[in-house]
């Protein structure tokens, strides 16, 4: 009897665990080339699997691994719930991980990979480029399928669903700019997001198209930081509109500028991004950039699952279209 295990045929293959255990399986969900390698080590090698582990192994469900950031955001909440419709539809079994600090990104990911799940949406569209490219290199090393939800990136083999960030941008700071307002400030985050630096992009267009300065204010989406912020901002700046790339961002201005006097949006009118419920609940009403979040997440797990089926995909990067909801805080 062989003494073989599988981390020899995985060490001799030069592939991850999961692969070998993708080709004794599920071989259709692996590329030809490796598939053949693996098979030509576990010949060589005299390799058996246990029959009792194969024979549970092959009665598995299809397992989606999501990826998140921040549980206790509305728009996560509402992407999980598109995400989850469908993994219904095709009776696919949900795996959550949590990553509550970027440090934990590169472990949370291999606790993903050791999993052996046949797919991931990675859910976070506050991601710096770096990590997307870590990411996708550590997902296609292990040959896993894998679609960012709610994050951007101009590689075209990176695949993604979102909104036109960009565009939505340059289009409220546009309504802005009609309302005849003139020193219009982008408050985005000290950290470059994927996504923020598309918004600040389209911001800077809409601006420079105006001849009017673009003025970026950096701060955080944690209100005990950004308010102290904003009370400094008051002190030193002329200002008659804002957009925060957050709609908590926004909100958290509106507030500290309420404190120092000023009418919204009668002084200054102020927009955000997203369209949750706190957008809703504030007070005056936030006008905001409507995104589709619940699409985001149901679209993501459809364009996963051609990936998982090995499915052609003529776009592996889908915008959604977006709105912008007016309400009290711009005239």
């Amino acid at each position: 009897m062989s003494n073989t295990t599988i981390y020899d045929v995985a060490g001799a293959a030069k592939v991850s665990l999961a692969t070998v255990s993708r080709v004794l399986n599920n071989p259709e969900k692996v590329k030809p080339d490796t598939r053949e390698r693996v098979l030509k080590v576990i010949k060589e090698l005299g390799y058996r699997p246990n029959a009792i582990a194969r024979g549970l192994a092959s009665r598995r469900t299809t397992t989606v691994g999501v990826i998140v950031s921040d549980m206790g955001r509305a728009s996560v909440a509402q992407m999980l719930g598109g995400i989850i419709d469908i993994a219904k539809e095709y009776k696919y079994s949900i795996k959550l991980f949590a990553i509550e600090e970027a440090n934990q990104t590169e472990d949370v990911v291999r606790d993903v990979i050791a999993e052996q799940v046949d797919g991931v949406l990675y859910l976070n569209d506050e991601l710096e480029a770096s990590y997307v490219k870590l990411l996708t290199k550590m997902f296609r090393d292990n040959e896993i399928p894998m679609v960012f939800t709610n994050v951007v990136s101009d590689d075209e083999k990176i695949p993604f669903v979102s909104i036109d960030y960009e565009k939505a941008a340059f289009e409220l700071t546009n309504k802005m700019i009609n309302e005849g307002r003139k020193n219009i400030y982008l408050l985005s985050t000290t950290r470059q997001y994927t996504v923020n630096i598309k918004k600040e992009l389209g911001y800077t267009k809409a601006m420079q198209e105006a001849n009017l300065e673009p003025k970026i204010f950096r701060t955080s989406g944690d209100t005990y930081i950004n308010r102290p912020h904003f009370n400094e901002f008051f002190a030193n700046n002329p200002v008659d509109g804002a957009i925060g790339v957050r709609d908590s961002i926004a909100i958290s201005f509106v507030n500290v500028a309420r404190d120092h006097g000023h009418n919204i949006p009668k002084d200054i009118s102020v927009a955000g991004f997203q369209n949750t419920k706190y957008a809703i609940l504030a007070r005056p009403a936030l006008t905001c950039i409507d995104i589709p979040v619940y699409d985001i997440g149901a679209v993501s797990m459809k364009l996963l699952t051609k990936y998982m089926n090995n499915e052609e995909v003529t776009e592996n990067k889908v915008l959604l279209p977006h709105r912008i909801v007016c309400r009290a805080t711009t005239k």
